[in-house]
């Protein structure tokens, strides 16, 4: 399924300008690789924020995959929607944040939610509002092995285990791990990174289990270190860009995936011999990295780029180029997972033809319902 020119559209004259393309044989392999590469498809929580659309989340439970994770509450309401069993908030909800979370586990008690702490008075909060809606809420001790984001490090993560343990109307759950700080290009060096942060984790456990409470559920990983979290016996994964997948990654972990969503763009504007101007701002590819790092053009890989706003994006051309107004331009995103938050919807392309079907990203908004 990687041929050469496997993104070119036969009917893309139908589609206006930039547009989110996503390839659905393709974002099937790669659930098919993510399933190939674990031992027990139980073990899957993949991440939602890359595609954020009920559509994805119904292929993954059509592949047997029941636990997710989500960042926010749209995203947590989105896989109740789509009739996800297992959803873990990957965030530690505070103030109204928490509300709308207990309003999800109200209106759909056919799924069980569950949320991430990294703080004791936290913990109290949510201990002392559950119990005033007669809940429990299943909690996962966010711990800190690099990232320096979130968590609590997990030397000192044991006396938060042990306070939470004794708090009402919540249950420890288990662990969570995100250690997306480890990117090493060579898969071994990624491992060897891998392995050394995740020791402290391996000594907490053993911790817990000789005071005499049951080994804690595992919750570890991003994408990059799913390789070699998927060998641990019993930790489940959370890999998420690979559905997917996108330029930056192809780059860096070409083993995982292949690229299944494309931005497309047209040049609106030739303003002088060695300059173009594409539809493509800031409003439609996710602008966090360098100009030059942004998006990478399938079918134009060589050309500068010199400037961008919210609605165009200007590169420069050799003198003597054949470029015309109306040309389109096959973008591969460098981080697709904010551009899809950029987009309302994804059109739909098999077989080589757009098909007239759109994928809502509808978990993009704050709110959906709640």
């Amino acid at each position: 399924m990687s041929e050469i020119n496997w993104y070119n559209i036969e009917n893309i004259e139908e589609l206006d300008t930039p547009a989110l393309v996503i390839f659905p044989e393709r974002v099937k392999e790669n659930i098919r690789l993510l399933t190939g590469m674990i031992d027990d498809r139980t073990r899957l929580r993949p991440h939602v924020k890359t595609h954020k659309t009920v559509e994805v989340t119904k292929l993954l439970l059509e592949a047997g995959i029941q636990k997710f994770k989500c960042a926010t509450i749209a995203e947590a309401e989105m896989l109740a929607l789509s009739g996800a069993k297992d959803v873990l908030l990957a965030y530690q909800p505070v103030g109204a944040k928490f509300l709308r979370f207990l309003t999800l586990i109200q209106h759909f008690p056919q799924t069980q939610f569950s949320c991430l702490v990294d703080d004791l008075e936290i913990g109290q909060n949510i201990s002392e509002t559950a119990g005033e809606h007669q809940l429990t809420i299943p909690l996962f001790i966010d711990l800190n092995t690099g990232m320096n984001r979130t968590g609590i490090i997990p030397e000192k993560a044991f006396p938060l285990f042990l306070a939470l343990q004794k708090l009402p109307n919540v249950t420890i759950a288990g662990l969570h791990i995100y250690d997306g700080n480890i990117r090493d290009f060579e898969l071994e060096v990624r491992r060897e990174n891998c392995d050394k942060a995740f020791e402290p984790v391996e000594l907490l456990v053993q911790k817990i289990q000789q005071e005499g409470f049951p080994a804690p559920k595992i919750v570890a990983g991003g994408t990059p270190t799913f390789p070699v979290h998927a060998q641990r016996e019993k930790v489940e994964c959370s890999p998420g860009t690979f559905v997917y997948w996108d330029k930056g990654y192809e780059s860096s972990f070409p083993e995982q995936a292949l690229t299944a969503a494309l931005v497309i763009s047209r040049v609106i504007s030739i303003p002088d011999s060695n300059k173009i101007c594409l539809d493509l701002g800031h409003k439609s590819i996710a602008a966090e990295n360098d100009l030059s790092r942004r998006v990478f053009f399938l079918n134009a890989p060589d050309l500068k780029f010199i400037g961008q706003s919210e609605e165009h994006l200007v590169l420069e051309t050799p003198e003597n180029h054949t470029f015309k107004i109306g040309d389109v331009f096959y973008g591969l995103p460098i981080h697709i997972c904010p551009t899809c938050a950029l987009h309302e919807r994804g059109y739909i392309v098999e077989k080589g033809k757009l098909n007239g079907v759109e994928w809502k990203v509808i978990s993009r908004d704050r709110k959906i319902n709640y």
